[in-house]
């Protein structure tokens, strides 16, 4: 779904020449129906479309049960606008201008993966994320976040009892081409368990030396 008919066109030859089956839409109304109607492996989803926004498609998409893997575009650039696709479902985003090589490995990365199911509010025993909320608790107790703490714990939550390494959390909440000092993710993580295991007694929030960082959900 892009509105730009050039850019469109060419992410449209480009992956029928990978061996893809490509439909376009340029608007988001257009784009909603298509992948309401049809079974895709994968929906790259521009943000700023005509009639119907990306975000809007994707918060309707996930709201309908639709869980078609989606790599969000953005001409945007900063971590809310970021944070906004991944918490409206999106899977992956870039922002333009990208590169076609780091889209193409991206988008095969996301058609391997496939569509899972994911519960709007996202759970570690009984700590719980809410995406569209932007909210964090630990049983009734209310958790304030930052907006790059809830960015970090969102990439963990989505992937409970698996390592999830440091690189994939600077991509994730960060940016595909952060290019700072990595250690960043540990000032996160230690302001994380401050937060959310500390006053609870809790240690759900571990370290795999050498390999990265899991959310437990039996702690």
């Amino acid at each position: 779904m892009e509105d730009e008919e050039r850019l469109a066109g060419l992410l449209r030859g480009g992956l029928a020449g990978e061996g893809f089956a490509v439909d376009v839409a340029h608007n988001g109304q257009e784009g909603l129906w298509m992948a309401t109607e049809n079974r895709y492996d994968a929906i790259v989803l521009d943000v700023m479309l005509p009639l119907l926004n990306g975000y809007a498609v994707c918060r309707r998409l996930r709201e309908d049960g639709n869980w078609t893997p989606i790599m969000m575009l953005t001409a945007k650039d900063g971590e809310y606008d970021e944070a906004e696709a991944l918490d409206t479902g999106a899977d992956d985003f870039l922002s333009k201008p990208f590169s076609y090589v780091v889209l193409l490995a991206r988008l095969r990365a996301l058609i391997r993966r496939g569509g899972r199911e994911r519960p709007v509010v996202l759970t570690a025993g009984d700590l719980a994320v809410d995406p569209a909320g932007l909210r964090c608790r630990r049983g009734e107790t209310e958790i304030a976040l930052t907006p790059k703490e809830f960015a970090v714990l969102h990439a963990l939550a989505r992937r409970v009892g698996e390592v999830v390494s440091k690189a994939e959390l600077l991509e994730q909440a960060w940016d595909f081409a952060y290019d700072g000092d990595p250690s960043i993710v540990e000032v996160y993580i230690s302001a994380l368990r401050r937060k959310i295991d500390a006053p609870f007694g809790r240690a759900s929030l571990v370290t795999v030396r050498g390999a990265g960082y899991r959310l437990d959900g039996a702690c």
